[in-house]
């Protein structure tokens, strides 16, 4: 195993680095919030599709999934940071607020009225029942 430990040039440049985001950090505009995607699983059954999405520091009620045929769109509002207490003052932050979107289109139509959703842990677990087709129907010729 090796063990490289940073030269000096290196680390001058990243202290550098540090004191310029410092120095700037007050002046530059907040980088637009994007959407974060969430990770996914799907698993297909004979009968259901399951899609498990992690989603960390959000609360049900910020959890909106709709069903449109074949796609399956989530949006989550935006997971709160905690802001400084009287006296204090935020010197880091690395955690921020987080909205979240993803849609994903399967290759066979939901039958929501069959269908379930559960929020646990952070991990939203989703049971999409596949749409039986309807059978064929005859056409008379006359």
């Amino acid at each position: 195993m090796f063990v490289l430990t940073p030269s000096l040039s290196s680390r001058r440049a990243t202290s550098l680095e540090r004191a310029f985001d410092h120095l700037f950090a007050d002046r530059l505009p907040p980088a637009p919030a994007q959407p974060r995607v969430p990770a996914l699983d799907v698993v297909e059954s004979d009968t259901a599709y399951t899609l498990t999405l992690d989603l960390p520091g959000l609360a049900k009620e910020q959890l909106k999934v709709s069903v449109e045929g074949r796609r399956v769109t989530l949006e989550a509002g935006d997971a709160k940071t905690a802001d400084a207490k009287e006296g204090e003052r935020v010197l880091y932050r690395e955690r921020s607020a987080a909205h979240y979107a993803r849609t994903v289109a399967l290759p066979a139509e939901v039958d929501q009225a069959n269908s379930s959703a559960k929020f646990e842990n952070g991990v939203l677990t989703l049971t999409l029942a596949k749409r039986v087709p309807t059978g064929a129907t005859q056409i008379s010729i006359s």
